[in-house]
């Protein structure tokens, strides 16, 4: 005789773990067990067998109840069946589920996939309605989804915790979820509502202005939006209209001709190009608060070196050390630099040294900061405190180390591997020669790379200083 165990349409789960425990504990085989929901009319034969002892304790892996709370949701023939059998299997062998070869497993993993991907399109495809009563101290909306499981109870938590401001109702087809502060479910059968709204053409009219022809791929819309989904969304009834248009609007778009922009849009661009007004009368470095950089920094690092260098070398900005010491150049970057500068004939002392922005910008993780890249907008304040460097050392040529220093001297930090080497002209009028950060040596993997890297470190810092030799020799035949 078997045990026959009808399943409520809310809290099902409970209810399965409860009757799995009793049945599992007594040794109650998986053929003996009929799993039936609570509105499925019993069958034909079915009886039921006498009650069984108290439930003894058992025990399963930390990955069985989820697994089988996705079962519980599940339409599927025999969903709620197979997760019984794991159950009875898990206590022979604990390791059970860890086995994606067992065929059992593999057909429980590919049901809760389905189960996750049903909650995934609910939480995308529900819309809500605006039935907030007049004079209601708080807003109240409305919403119909038709899903392909039980998973209304699964879905409670993240509409409470991600809706919580407001009062709502998801009605599906057999079951009305509520909050208003609180969450209520109620298992009823329900048509859909009115939902119909002022807001709903405004949202039509704006996706309509977003949709853009000239990427449209039908096949990866619709699976990301299958069609049964269509029927509630109120952009679908323009999906079909926008697709057949697509091909002619998007053909129109290629054949147009540009369109100049707005003189206000010239305006702005030439406001940024003379860059910020300078600081007050009398600001020194030290004082600078232009950008929030100067609030976590340790103080602002000034450049150092002979005020009439010939050579004046930028880097990115004060690391860690040279936050500390207020010194540039002391950390390992600039350690790395030095040794292949004297490997390369380029003496660091005879130059100017300094940074293209002049605090440190860090993230703090435990009791380390981390070195984060200063963005345009920290470039751009700081470029007036290195064309004033720039206009007191007067420098013959300009090393720029770097995409944030090629940026600060140049405009243009992209594609720093490939101008290295080449000398360009500066924002000041000036040369700038081009090569890599010494701190992209230090992030090399293995020894093959940095010593890759370091050669061709070397041949542009030894182009430099034989330029730096030619510059020299013309001064001794000027004297």
């Amino acid at each position: 005789m078997s045990h026959v165990v009808r399943l409520p349409r809310l809290g099902t789960f409970d209810a399965w773990r409860t009757a799995a425990r009793a049945l599992a504990s007594n040794g109650v085989p998986a053929e003996r067990v009929i799993w039936t929901m609570e509105d499925t009319a019993p069958g034909l034969f079915e009886e039921t067998a006498c009650p069984l002892p108290a439930p003894k304790p058992i025990t399963v892996p930390k990955a069985f109840p989820p697994l089988a709370k996705l079962l519980c949701a599940s339409r599927a023939d025999g969903a709620v069946d197979l997760a019984y059998r794991l159950l009875l299997r898990c206590q022979d062998t604990p390791r059970l589920l860890t086995n994606r070869a067992d065929a059992q497993v593999a057909r429980a993993e590919e049901l809760g996939k389905n189960i996750r991907r049903d909650m995934h399109k609910m939480k995308a495809f529900v819309r809500f309605r605006d039935v907030t009563p007049k004079g209601a101290n708080r807003r109240k909306f409305l919403s119909w989804f038709e899903p392909d499981h039980r998973i209304e109870e699964l879905m409670t938590g993240f509409f409470a915790r991600r809706f919580g401001d407001m009062d709502w109702i998801i009605v599906t087809p057999e079951v009305t979820m509520r909050f208003d502060g609180e969450v209520s479910l109620q298992a009823v059968a329900s048509d859909r509502p009115d939902l119909s709204d002022d807001m709903e053409t405004l949202w039509q009219t704006y996706y309509a202005n977003i949709f853009n022809p000239a990427r449209l791929k039908i096949k990866a819309m619709t699976a990301e939006m299958p069609r049964k989904y269509w029927k509630n969304l109120p952009e679908a009834d323009l999906i079909p209209g926008l697709i057949a248009k697509a091909e002619a609007r998007a053909r129109g778009m290629a054949e147009a001709a540009p369109t100049l922009p707005p003189d206000r849009a010239a305006a702005i661009t030439d406001r940024l190009r003379q860059g910020l007004a300078p600081p007050p009368d009398g600001t020194t470095l030290g004082g600078c608060t232009r950008c929030p950089l100067a609030q976590h920094a340790t103080q602002a690092v000034p450049g150092e070196g002979p005020r009439d260098a010939a050579l004046m070398i930028v880097g990115e900005q004060p690391g860690d050390m040279e936050d500390l010491s207020g010194r540039p150049f002391v950390g390992p970057a600039g350690q790395a630099f030095d040794r292949i500068a004297a490997e390369a004939g380029l003496d660091r002392r005879a130059a100017y040294v300094t940074n293209a922005v002049k605090h440190f910008k860090f993230t703090p993780r435990g009791k380390r900061r981390i070195h984060q890249s200063p963005n345009a907008d920290e470039v751009s304040h700081c470029r007036w405190w290195l064309a004033r460097e720039l206009e007191t050392v007067q420098p013959a040529l300009v090393l720029a180390l770097g995409a944030t220093a090629a940026s600060a001297l140049t405009g243009d930090g992209a594609n720093i591997t490939r101008r290295r080497g080449s000398i360009e002209r500066g924002l000041h009028g000036g040369p700038v020669f081009i090569t890599t950060h010494p701190a992209f040596l230090l992030r090399q993997s293995t020894d093959l790379g940095r010593e890759s890297q370091e050669a061709l470190y070397r041949r542009d810092l030894e182009q430099v200083a034989q330029m730096m030799a030619q510059v020299v020799r013309s001064h001794d035949v000027e004297a």
